[in-house]
């Protein structure tokens, strides 16, 4: 069931003619693991009119490009995906299939590892390989985010897991770099397919976007009531700032839950991240680890939130936000109204 397996493998997710951001970011992580192993990394494409971007592809780390364009493959529907995707695999037989733990990626990697027989590990947060055994090491967050688990699949093969976005860093796009284009033709009749898109309604929520924002301000229970938390607003008001909040404050209803920052919440990536009253449990931290400036506030001085902060505050947020909000105010009037980083606070 092992032998003849080979290579690593990242579903490349495209919508409207553009890749997914995740797919890049695991083509980063993939080509990490391909590296140790000696293996080669390729990306697999689908979609309608998307062999235009199989170059990208290969720019963003990917040795080779498995590209199957077809009509009934414009909209993603798990039948269709599924019949192409597992015919791949039994064809070339991929050691490591890496996908973005979007709705789509999801839904796609359960829907192969059950029909290929073989295991899955979701929301992985982090990914190795043991080279002498070429087992991929998938690790994620367990018993409510309390412990780091690292999942085995020691006996099939492809070694499936699906990646959260932002945890993972994309390479630097490098157009010198070459591979090479595979071009497969597998039958797909739309006659056959048991669902239909009829309509694509996109999200027109107007709650911000935490995922793509510069600058985040996070609360936690620490703020004590939905009245303390009002500080979180307000500096997040003053810097342009997203508002998030860890899990304890989304079950008190203080935040909706699409603003919840963690594990089972969103993935931020943002230039600045300001975790007040957060006392840092893991289940948070995977979720925010890779911003650029972590500025903690906590009156615990052993609060796990200092292991990850860039720069700490030990103190009483109630104390402290007013200071700082009243401070940014001062800073902002003499600086035309915008937030700047340069690298220093």
């Amino acid at each position: 069931m092992l032998e003849g397996h080979k290579g690593v493998w990242v579903f490349i997710e495209q919508n409207e003619g553009a890749i997914a951001g995740v797919s890049l970011e695991l083509l980063g992580a993939g080509r990490k693991l391909a590296n140790k192993l000696e293996a080669p990394l390729a990306g697999v494409l689908l979609g309608s009119n998307v062999k235009n971007l199989a170059k990208e592809v290969i720019y963003y780390g990917a040795d080779e490009v498995y590209v199957i364009d077809h009509p009934v493959l414009e909209n993603y529907r798990t039948e269709s995906y599924m019949k192409v995707v597992n015919e791949l695999s039994k064809k070339y037989k991929p050691e490591i299939f890496l996908y973005g733990a979007t709705p789509n990626g999801k839904d796609l990697a359960s829907a192969v590892a059950t029909d290929l027989s073989t295991g899955l590990t979701a929301d992985t947060t982090m990914l190795d390989v043991d080279v002498e055994n070429r087992l991929l090491e998938a690790s994620r967050p367990a018993f409510g985010g309390n412990i780091m688990a690292t999942i085995l699949c020691k006996k099939h093969r492809p070694q499936m897991a699906t990646v959260r976005p932002k945890v993972m860093k994309a390479l630097e796009r490098d157009e010198s770099r070459q591979g090479k284009i595979i071009e497969e033709s597998i039958e797909l009749k739309e006659e056959d397919m048991r669902t239909k898109v009829l309509k694509i309604v996109k999200d027109t929520s107007k709650v911000s976007n935490l995922a793509d924002a510069h600058i985040v301000v996070c609360g936690g229970k620490g703020m004590g009531d939905a009245k303390g938390f009002e500080l979180i607003h307000e500096l997040a008001q003053v810097l342009g700032a997203s508002v998030g909040g860890t899990r304890d404050v989304i079950e008190a209803g203080w935040l909706p839950h699409e603003l919840q920052i963690g594990q089972t919440g969103e993935t931020v990536t943002p230039k600045i991240y300001f975790a007040i009253g957060v006392s840092g449990a893991i289940q948070h931290v995977v979720g925010m680890k890779n911003s650029e400036v972590i500025i903690a506030i906590n009156k615990n001085p052993d609060a796990p939130i200092f292991d990850v902060a860039t720069y700490g505050i030990v103190g009483d947020a109630h104390e402290i936000l007013p200071i700082l909000i009243e401070q940014f105010k001062n800073a902002l009037s003499t600086k035309g109204g915008e937030v700047s980083y340069a690298g220093k606070i």
